[in-house]
């Protein structure tokens, strides 16, 4: 059942790289305006070109899932076609992005003023500001807070080692995954939009885009420390019979307790970088203030909110290293 199962995942792995590769050349040809290529053409040569690759027994899926291709990589069609697909990803992100390294160093003229400001903030704001930094790093906290109980327990339903291996179990598994998957990739500053319309704009819409956003990172980081952890201690509690609350009480929580809390405040310090972020959306704090001065082109003002910014993050980042760092020694 493996066997034709991981024949299909090395298909479908030539098929997507050749049609990468292949469309990147199309779209090359049509960039420079040498040669315009009918977009139906790129998945027909790319199924041609991945039969042409089985048929000589010498692709890329077949070399990582159904054993390495025997001969130097520079001249087997894999190795030829993972370089290839490198060499073209960096070529067209190069065009796609419109990288302009003499622009960039002729054109600073242009900026000289702002960094100039930036570098000479306006003092008289720093008293007043202390509100909205304070307003800031406790809708972080509260947001991380809020999230915990939520993807703690999610954690459990994600974790592939402790669900069982039945129609029900996969179910939940996946869904869980899917939901928490879904939920960290949608950006906060997005979830901010979307709450400052539902619950109006200020600090409560940015703890809930964070918190929104924190369950789900949250729960990726602790469904897999459950999935690192020692089995040993499980299979001996679920031989004595116990149910599966019992086996994650005394079988897990014991063996992720100090990895969970280091993730936590990680995320806490994570979440006080992004509370600047969603305040431009109207997710509050010192956000808010930043956007209002730099829609004003004061500079000096948001010189000082950078500086301010800068130095509670590093503030924040040595303390929560050391409280980590403190938290994984207990552990180990």
């Amino acid at each position: 059942m493996r066997r034709p199962m991981r024949i299909l995942q090395a298909l479908l792995i030539d098929l997507l790289l050749h049609g990468y590769i292949l469309g990147s050349v199309a779209w090359l040809l049509q960039h420079w305006e040498l040669l315009s290529v009918p977009v139906a053409l790129v998945p027909l040569s790319a199924v041609m070109l991945t039969a042409v690759a089985w048929l000589a027994g010498d692709s890329p899926g077949r070399h990582f899932l159904l054993g390495a291709v025997a001969g130097r990589w520079y001249r087997r069609w894999w190795g030829i076609c993972l370089m290839l697909a490198l060499a073209l990803t960096m070529l067209v992100g190069w065009l796609v992005v419109r990288v302009r390294p003499v622009k960039f160093v002729m054109q600073f003229a242009n900026a000289k003023h702002i960094v100039i400001s930036l570098l000479s903030p306006n003092w008289k704001l720093l008293l007043p500001l202390l509100g909205k930094l304070a307003e800031t790093i406790y809708l972080a906290l509260l947001a991380t807070v809020f999230a915990i109980p939520f993807a703690f327990g999610l954690s459990f339903f994600a974790a592939r080692n402790i669900m069982p291996h039945n129609l029900p179990g996969n179910s939940v598994y996946v869904a869980v995954r899917t939901v928490a998957t879904i939920g960290r990739s949608i950006e906060a500053i997005v979830w901010a939009i979307i709450f400052s319309v539902w619950v109006g704009i200020g600090p409560f819409a940015g703890m809930l885009a964070l918190m929104v956003h924190s369950v789900a990172a949250l729960t990726k980081l602790y469904s897999e420390q459950i999935e690192n952890i020692d089995p040993g201690p499980v299979e001996a509690i679920r031989a004595t019979g116990a149910g599966w609350l019992q086996v994650w009480f005394y079988g897990v929580v014991p063996q992720i307790f100090a990895p969970y809390l280091a993730f936590t405040i990680y995320r806490w310090d994570i979440n006080v970088r992004m509370a600047t972020i969603v305040g431009f959306v109207g997710g509050g704090g010192i956000g808010l203030a930043l956007q209002q001065q730099q829609q004003m082109l004061a500079w000096r003002n948001v010189g000082m909110i950078m500086w301010l910014i800068a130095f509670t993050i590093w503030l924040m980042d040595m303390i929560s290293g050391k409280m980590r760092a403190r938290l994984l020694e207990i552990d180990s």
